[in-house]
């Protein structure tokens, strides 16, 4: 299986001077999959290397915070949605969204087709299992929207606390829960369950979907030209992966494949899920919309009682880096 080398490395077993490259270390949010491809693309053909950058990925888990890695100097960048991360920053962690290669949301929620839910109106009283740590907001903000109550009164939906499985929906603990396009709603497929037995409700479909999987830095490190320069080419490559990923669904799976060095992860899950990804970032140059920013902005403003942020967010995101990447 293939080891993430350094391009440092690489380049030692070389001959002649080679200019030291510059390094860049990124954090994902989960663990390796087809999810973060277009990094391990620009990684595998060479997009870094043509930026003179050595990029090294860390992959995320259940038990890594993306903002606190960050907040620690454990990373350059993160990848991290922007509820998480517009959270953090009124929390006082000062960060910055630079990028934003997904343009749409792949978040939805699944439910099971035989409990009396045809529309999000019918989901009161039943149950819905959601991640939380920030990912209910949207959630929050929609059965608000609809005036549907969260606390599990008469007439209102009760949140159970989901992990990353979709293991309470199969056993039937709840009739409804969160998954994404590209991910857990095929885990339910997997587990034997027939597309026709179940009904989705996609938050793009809704108005209530927030910005996911954008690139985020420190503010006090955009005050530095030579890390700003630096992120712009970062930004140009990773972007330059991704576009190559879209084109190449198929190869780009596999190279995540490659990478992954937990064993973990399939092919036809891989395959299956680049091909949503794909969808995902369609369309995108990188550039942080300004229109989808502000719906995301709203929606978690808007987020009950205990909404995710409590005031607009100021200097939360530059297209400065994207600019001059792209060249505008």
């Amino acid at each position: 299986m293939k080891k993430l080398l350094s391009t440092a490395m690489a380049l030692g077993l070389t001959t002649g001077a080679a200019v030291a490259q510059d390094e860049v270390t990124l954090q994902l949010q989960w663990v390796t999959q087809s999810q973060f491809a277009g990094y391990y693309v620009a990684l595998e053909n060479g997009y870094y290397d043509a930026e003179n950058l050595d990029v090294t990925i860390l992959p995320g888990g259940p038990d890594i915070a993306p903002p606190q890695v960050l907040a620690g100097g454990g990373a350059d960048v993160m990848l991290n949605w922007m509820p998480s991360a517009l959270a953090a920053r009124e929390r006082g962690l000062p960060v910055v969204n630079i990028a934003q290669p997904f343009v749409r949301s792949g978040l939805m929620l699944t439910c099971w087709g035989d409990v009396g839910i045809a529309e999000p109106a019918d989901l009161a009283g039943h149950t819905v299992a959601h991640w939380f740590f920030g990912n209910e907001y949207p959630f929050l903000s929609w059965m608000s929207q609809l005036g549907i109550p969260t606390d599990g009164s008469e007439g209102g939906v009760t949140l159970l606390q989901a992990g990353f499985n979709v293991d309470p929906l199969l056993q039937r603990q709840a009739d409804c829960i969160s998954t994404m396009t590209y991910n857990e709603y095929w885990q339910i497929i997997d587990a034997g369950i027939s597309p026709d037995e179940l009904v989705t409700f996609k938050y793009e479909d809704y108005g209530v979907a927030t910005l996911e999987d954008g690139i985020w830095a420190l503010e006090e490190n955009l005050s530095d030209p030579a890390f700003v320069d630096k992120m712009t080419r970062f930004v140009r490559a990773s972007m330059q992966g991704w576009a190559w990923a879209a084109e190449n669904p198929d190869d780009a799976a596999m190279i995540v494949l490659d990478y992954d060095e937990t064993g973990a992860q399939t092919e036809e899950h891989q395959l299956r899920m680049m091909g949503e990804i794909a969808l995902l970032v369609e369309g995108g140059d990188g550039s942080l919309d300004p229109e989808a920013y502000a719906r995301t902005v709203a929606t978690l403003l808007a987020g009950g009682s205990d909404p995710v942020i409590s005031a607009e967010p100021e200097g939360a995101f530059t297209n400065a880096i994207t600019e001059a990447a792209l060249g505008n």
